[in-house]
């Protein structure tokens, strides 16, 4: 009972890891309706600009963190309007090659800067851990960080697009590019605003994944990018519930695949249990399918 607790907190807080950068792909998708698949190697750098952060400048995590989601920010403003801008009207195609090889660039990038030697990234959390069952249930630091981080930020991105009217912008948007800009609405600056929050997040997410399995590198964003698109899907991309439930879900399937099933296998059972999922709900658990006008 204690083991299968242990490996379920574990499989929510990689989850969370998840859920967060799904809520990038999900709000760009939602908004602007297209995939940026660059948004896994902006995880990367948010994880590198906090380690150098750390450990050249000698910044406290907090103000590292800060510091990363600022550099993301700005990087992902930037990817937005030289990348994607020039191809708001071009086919899906076009886009997605582009994202292809924005990520590319990101990648080769570090590599240049950073070389491609693993370096250890520091525990920011603190190796303090809270001890349940006499002790034979250890909750570290870093898992309980990341779950909390998972729900304020699901808390404040649901409140910031109901109730703030520039949230309610970014859903007329969503809904229609057209009308919204016949009723005042900036839709370029709301697109990247969009893309603005989402590089945001994707720096924290980078930050608790490399802290919690210490470990950094150019294509530290690659799998976990990968997965977290498919939590997106999974949930229903567009919807930021769906994200939250998509990226807890798929953590818990996969920590529980490897400790109960096989380790080799675990990455393969996520994607076999997106597949069965998609096979009854095209649109996602909490996705609503779209009929298109002809």
């Amino acid at each position: 009972m204690v083991s299968f607790l242990r490996f379920l907190i574990n499989g929510i807080s990689l989850g969370s890891v998840y859920a967060i950068i799904a809520l990038g792909y999900t709000m760009v998708y939602g908004i602007a309706k297209m995939l940026n698949f660059a948004h896994g190697d902006i995880i990367m750098v948010g994880a590198y600009i906090s380690f150098c952060a750390i450990s050249y400048l000698d910044l406290p995590p907090l103000l590292a963190v800060l510091l990363a989601m600022a550099v993301c920010t700005a990087l992902g403003i930037v990817i937005e309007g030289l990348a994607y801008k020039p191809l708001r009207q071009a086919p899906k195609l076009a886009v997605l090659i582009t994202a292809i090889g924005v990520s590319y660039f990101l990648q080769n990038s570090a590599l240049l800067i950073w070389s491609s030697n693993p370096k250890v990234f520091p525990s920011i959390f603190g190796s303090s851990a809270l001890q349940l069952f006499g002790g034979a249930l250890s909750i570290t630091s870093e898992a309980i960080v990341t779950i909390c981080a998972n729900i304020v930020i699901m808390i404040a991105l649901t409140l910031f697009t109901s109730r703030t009217k520039t949230g309610k912008a970014m859903r007329a948007v969503s809904e229609d590019k057209g009308a919204a800009q016949l009723m005042g609405i900036d839709v370029n600056r709301t697109i990247s605003l969009t893309f603005a929050i989402g590089s945001a997040l994707a720096a924290v997410a980078g930050v608790l994944l490399c802290s919690t399995y210490h470990t950094l590198m150019p294509t530290t964003g690659s799998m976990p990018g990968i997965k977290a698109f498919t939590a997106a899907v999974f949930g229903g991309i567009g919807s930021i519930p769906g994200a939250m439930i998509g990226g807890l879900l798929l953590g818990v399937i996969e920590i529980l695949g490897k400790a109960y099933i096989s380790t080799e296998l675990g990455d393969a059972l996520v994607f076999g249990v997106l597949i069965i999922v998609l096979l009854f709900k095209p649109a996602g658990l909490l996705g609503k399918p779209v009929s298109e006008k002809v």
